[in-house]
């Protein structure tokens, strides 16, 4: 659509002058302002009568480019997470949004330091930092989610950001704080990060160019304004020191050298079968290194390759043996990472459970033959 400027005589058969121009139809623009680039042109026309003939002129087209103003907002998204100690691959979540009026790709980075946290009790720093942003907009961490930086994001949209490290096995930990930093980086390229972009406010106004002119608020956390920075900060948050972890222990006679299986008796000679049950009632706080050590009983003799893990047990006793575990130690339980091994000098076995979940407790048993 387009409208004709309006033509209004100042004084009869004298002259007028207006401003005169087309406007095309368009959507109004979001919260960011109008798109930089955007070409705003206007002509005047002068309108006159001369011995009572009409007249006009214009003038040239005054034309300008819009420029860039560049901002942006980090925000977290929820709350501090809750870790355990060492545990790998938590998340923090942010948000990282684009109030520059333009398309534009944003680096990260991160800092962590007891100085410049903004929680009570900040006293360690976690391992194996990332950044990752969200593939998918589900503002769930996953492996398809690979991207280090935020990629040509819209005017006035949001993209979320994982920080994703691994708490140290310190048992003195308590809270680590971790700041994500967004910087404005130029867009363009769908295939690569652009560079950061540098400010032209102190150069003079050139209507042909997009300038550059930084918008940002300082976000704190030793941000300033005017710099096209934003920073955020969460933490992780050690919130149980310690689970529910009970281990029950039976022995069975599952046979003796005069009845064999039938109703044997604890008699020299006699098989004696040992079970470990141990639970985790902790929901959501994983027991890690679990180590079970038990030494074999005086008058009795460890039997050769009879250790084992996951058999079926009802409470404190084991129905059936589990996997064998080699007396040397070699074995490795596939998923769970379950170790075992005997040791003839101290005469002890050892289990040793990488995860301990409230989900599944684990059974450990071995024989031993009465002297």
């Amino acid at each position: 659509m387009h409208a004709k400027g309006v033509i209004r005589t100042l004084m009869a058969g004298t002259a007028a002058i207006v401003s005169f121009g087309t406007a095309s139809a368009q959507t109004a623009p979001g919260p960011a302002g109008t798109a930089a680039g955007t070409t705003i042109s206007n002509t005047a026309l002068a309108s006159y009568t001369v011995n009572g003939v009409q007249q006009t002129t214009s003038s040239n087209a005054a034309t300008f480019l819009v420029d860039l103003k560049a901002n942006l907002t980090v925000a977290p998204l929820g709350g501090n997470t809750p870790v355990t100690i060492g545990e790998s691959g938590a998340v923090l979540k942010f948000t990282v949004t684009n109030n520059t009026n333009g398309t534009q790709d944003f680096l990260l980075t991160h800092v962590q330091s007891f100085l410049g946290g903004i929680f009570a009790g900040d006293n360690f720093n976690v391992d194996n930092v990332r950044i990752i942003v969200d593939s998918n907009g589900d503002n769930e961490y996953t492996a398809a989610d690979t991207a280090t930086y935020i990629n040509e994001l819209g005017a006035d949209q949001t993209k979320t950001v994982f920080i994703v490290a691994d708490v140290p096995a310190n048992q003195a930990a308590a809270l680590a704080s971790v700041t994500l930093i967004a910087q404005i980086a130029q867009g363009g390229d769908p295939l690569k990060a652009g560079d950061p972009l540098v400010s032209n406010a102190l150069t003079a106004n050139r209507d042909g160019v997009v300038d550059v002119v930084f918008a940002d608020n300082d976000s704190g956390f030793g941000d300033a304004a005017l710099n096209g920075y934003g920073r955020s900060t969460l933490a992780y948050e050690i919130t149980t020191r310690n689970v529910d972890l009970t281990i029950v222990k039976s022995s069975t006679v599952v046979s003796d050298p005069i009845n064999l299986l039938v109703t044997p008796k604890a008699i020299p000679g006699a098989v004696v079968r040992y079970c470990l049950v141990v639970r985790n009632a902790t929901v959501a706080t994983p027991a890690r290194n679990v180590n079970l050590t038990d030494l074999i009983p005086t008058n009795t003799t460890y039997e050769a390759g009879s250790l084992s893990v996951g058999g079926v047990a009802v409470g404190g006793e084991c129905l059936t043996d589990g996997v064998t575990l080699t007396d040397a130690g070699g074995t490795v339980l596939p998923v769970s990472g379950i170790t075992g091994s005997y040791d003839g000098t101290a005469k002890q076995v050892k289990v040793t459970i990488p995860t301990l979940t409230s989900l599944l407790p684990v059974a450990a048993s071995f024989r031993v033959k009465i002297n």
